[in-house]
């Protein structure tokens, strides 16, 4: 078999397929210098961050009058190595939720130095007050400017590191296709290694360097940063191997199924290597810790959103007479019943608008089976019902719900009977395990583009990697999801 180094002769993959563009970019000098180029865009965005939280302490010393100092623009110069360190400015290999955990990391021990360093004498409250709306400033700015950055760093073909897949036709074909989904798992297959027994001709759509059995004959070429393996055998034989240079890292791609796979720990028994998987929403001090955090978010929220809701609900009012508000009856935690509190925007009467428009437009009954939501939906009200639904603003009264304890801000969609109804007894079980959330992971990445097995994915992955970073990360990523009203309905 002939085999191919991967290098600026590689021969390139069908157009639009995962790493085409980084293939197609090999000998540009942008290409070749992106480690500088990825580090210098992510730099330049925490610098623009450190602006941004020494701007946002100015406004808040003028508006309260506080008597204390703003943040030194000079911060910049021992934050960006500390986060270098972090490992933030690499271009690859490591989740959206770990960088955050990072970031988070990073800036209260920034925040911390700063107060114990520079404590005054006088206007302690203050300084603390300023302070404090200064880190998180300094945690909202680097969070989102960095996913901006990535964004930018990726339609340039820039970020994510050159990755050879090792393994099956079909693992392979299934490790390319979710690389090329997930661009913010930060690894770009150039191409694959097939191992020597395969016989599965449904390849990836990478090209084929070689085979396993001629290690010794293929030269990976410097630009690749990562092999991933989907079998330790494989790893073990070509760790022993030249084919890769010393500064390629290794990775297995283990499906461990549906257990945890975040915040993983590993334990060394003799040859064998344990995986210890934590069980944190079963921990009562985890929930009495996820109850506080709910409260501390939810009552000055609001209170601060309280004016808009009036607002939105005399606009309602205006457009169709009748309630502002209504109660839905949904599942909630141990399949109790769940009085939810949203806004009117739908007409009083929808449920006869509903049913006349599946009867007589068959796609729009097929739609409504599959997904439980319409694109054209015949109930909502002109003009401010669609408005408010696409701004999520009719989720807004269920904050009450939140601080009666009924919801928590971040977990599982509160969905109706009739659509629990369709889960297997398994997944039912255990979503009903927990608080349903006015956010979750399903609302901020599929939404109501996503169907029942996508929602289940993301539930299952949410309930069994739950952690006070994730309900954070969530919340941040809630705010670009709304204003972009991606997948609403």
């Amino acid at each position: 078999m002939t085999t191919t180094n991967v290098n600026a002769d590689l021969v390139r993959p069908a157009s639009g397929s995962p790493g085409a563009a980084q293939q197609a970019r090999l000998t540009e000098p942008a290409y070749r210098y992106r480690n500088a180029v990825v580090a210098a865009t992510l730099i330049a965005g925490d610098i623009v961050a450190v602006l941004g939280a020494v701007a946002a302490e100015q406004i808040l010393i003028h508006v309260a009058a506080f008597r204390a100092a703003p943040l030194d623009p000079a911060l910049a110069l021992f934050l960006v190595p500390t986060l270098a360190v972090a490992g933030l400015y690499d271009r690859s290999g490591r989740c959206p939720y770990e960088r955050f955990r990072r970031r988070t990391i990073v800036v209260a021990g920034f925040a911390a130095f700063g107060v114990f360093a520079s404590l005054p004498a006088t206007s302690v409250a203050d300084f603390a007050a300023v302070r404090a709306a200064g880190a998180m400033s300094l945690l909202l700015f680097g969070h989102y400017f960095e996913i901006v950055a990535r964004g930018f760093l990726n339609r340039a073909s820039l970020w994510g590191a050159s990755t050879i897949l090792v393994g099956s036709g079909k693992a392979c074909r299934r490790l390319a296709n979710l690389l090329a989904s997930r661009s913010d798992l930060g690894l770009v297959p150039l191409g694959f290694i097939r191992t020597s027994d395969d016989r599965d001709l449904a390849w990836p759509p990478v090209p084929l360097i070689g085979t396993s059995a001629n290690y010794g004959a293929i030269r990976v070429s410097r630009d690749v940063d990562v092999a991933l393996f989907s079998n330790a055998k494989d790893m073990a034989v070509a760790s022993a191997c030249p084919a890769f240079g010393a500064s390629c890292r290794f990775m297995l791609a283990e499906n461990v199924g549906e257990v945890q796979s975040l915040w993983l720990r590993t334990r060394t028994l003799g040859r064998m290597v344990a995986i210890e998987i934590r069980r944190d929403l079963c921990r009562r001090r985890d929930r009495v810790l996820k109850r506080v955090f709910d409260l501390l978010v939810a009552i000055p929220l609001s209170v601060f959103v309280l004016p808009i809701v009036a607002l939105a609900a005399v606009a309602i009012k205006l457009v169709d007479p009748g309630p502002a508000f209504y109660v839905q009856t949904r599942v909630g935690r141990n399949g109790s019943s769940l009085r939810v509190l949203k806004l009117r925007t739908m007409f009083v009467d929808a449920e006869r608008r509903l049913q006349e428009h599946l009867a007589r437009d068959a796609d729009a009954a097929a739609e409504w089976r599959r997904f439980f939501k319409l694109k054209r939906d015949p109930r909502v009200l002109p003009l401010i019902g669609d408005f408010i639904r696409r701004s999520s603003l009719d989720e807004v009264p269920q904050l009450w719900n939140v601080i009666r304890g009924d919801m928590s801000l971040v977990g599982p969609r509160p969905l109706p009977s009739y659509h629990t109804e369709k889960f297997d007894p398994e997944f039912g079980a255990l979503r009903s395990c927990v608080s349903p959330g006015i956010t979750g992971l399903w609302q901020v990445s599929a939404r109501s583009d996503g169907d029942l097995q996508v929602l289940k994915e993301m539930d299952l992955f949410y309930i069994r990697n739950w952690s006070l970073w994730l309900d954070v990360y969530i919340l941040l990523q809630t705010v670009p999801a709304v204003l972009t009203a991606k997948g609403a309905r």
